[in-house]
């Protein structure tokens, strides 16, 4: 009998090696050698001749690239957990499965939310700039002093995987943990957390003394954190933004960050990154990472096994394991 044609998969970007190598052998693999992310006529020729795409989230499948789409592109099977750059209205009309990487981003992306909440709070990225720049004069009882995290009120905007670990890791630190949601959570999942939830998130801000914000970008919640609300959080709050930037006015936040109405932020993502709006990188009150939450070898190649399971999955005629429904957002 003949051999089953492999199916051909057009990855965007330069994924881990061992990742790599294991869809070439799988599938008839196109990849991205040199990582340059890949334009808007370049992602439409690839549409136009994959069976598989396997993009990220920094790609932007609309509409008009997804209407060239030739007729063997049957699945996306995206790299990450995100979909909001996936149209994804306009897949299911032209019968495209697509799929993403729930779940193995959650551990490593808590971390770095803890991590971002303590660097602001603490000032290590102002201390860490003292010392590199050789100012610093010694020890003092005055300098550098930050504010202790112990036995404040943490916030959390979307109690679902990651809230949900960067509860447990905050409750070690002796945080109270308090959250918005869609839905309520298990009174289980709230009992083990010993989580407050607020189902107004206006009566929430205005009461916690850090915020975090891990709900995914949807239309609901584009700028969820829009210049009124952000007016109802306390001058001692800080923010915490592992999530999307776009959930998040920018330049109203950079405004009260100025003005000193919000004593601080750490930012791992961005409104219109990679663009940073350069009145940001002034002050010393935040912390900026360049979108690092899941940047981990074991999570990228978590994700990278993830993404090979779909397309096996899809390709032997089964659905896969990780598809996405519009109503799932």
């Amino acid at each position: 009998m003949p051999e089953k044609k492999k199916p051909v998969v057009v990855v965007t970007r330069k994924l881990p090696d061992v990742i790599e190598t294991r869809m070439m052998e799988l599938f008839d693999t196109r990849l991205n050698h040199d990582d340059t992310p890949p334009t808007a006529a370049e992602l439409i020729e690839a549409v136009k001749t994959a069976d598989v795409l396997v993009p990220t989230v920094t790609d932007r499948i609309d509409a008009r690239v997804l209407s060239q789409a030739g007729p063997n592109l049957r699945l996306i099977a995206s790299f990450g957990t995100g979909v909001d750059h996936i149209d994804l209205k306009t897949a299911r009309q032209r019968g495209i499965t697509v799929t993403n990487t729930p779940g193995v981003l959650t551990e490593d992306t808590a971390d770095m939310t803890m991590a971002l909440l303590l660097a602001v709070s603490r000032r290590l990225s102002e201390g860490e700039r003292l010392v590199r720049s050789g100012e610093w004069k010694g020890w003092g009882p005055t300098t550098m002093l930050g504010h202790r995290i112990w036995g404040k009120r943490l916030g959390i905007i979307g109690l679902g995987r990651i809230g949900q670990a960067l509860a447990k890791r905050a409750r070690g630190f002796g945080l109270s943990i308090h959250y918005h949601n869609r839905r309520r959570v298990h009174p289980e999942i709230e009992g083990e957390l010993e989580a407050t939830y607020w189902e107004s998130l206006d009566q929430m801000l205005a009461r916690m003394d850090i915020v975090s914000i891990n709900c995914p970008h949807t239309p609901a919640t584009y700028h969820l954190l829009s210049a009124r609300r952000l007016q109802l959080l306390r001058p001692h709050c800080y923010i915490v933004n592992t999530s999307r930037g776009e959930v998040v006015d920018e330049n109203a936040l950079t405004r009260m960050l100025q003005k000193g109405e919000l004593a601080g932020a750490g930012l791992d993502v961005f409104e219109h990154e990679p663009a940073i709006n350069p009145k940001l990188l002034t002050l010393d009150n935040v912390v900026l990472l360049p979108h690092m939450g899941s940047a981990t070898i074991e999570g990228r190649i978590d994700m990278g096994e993830k993404v090979i399971i779909n397309i096996k999955t899809f390709a032997d005629g089964h659905a896969p394991p990780d598809r996405v429904l519009e109503a799932m957002f």
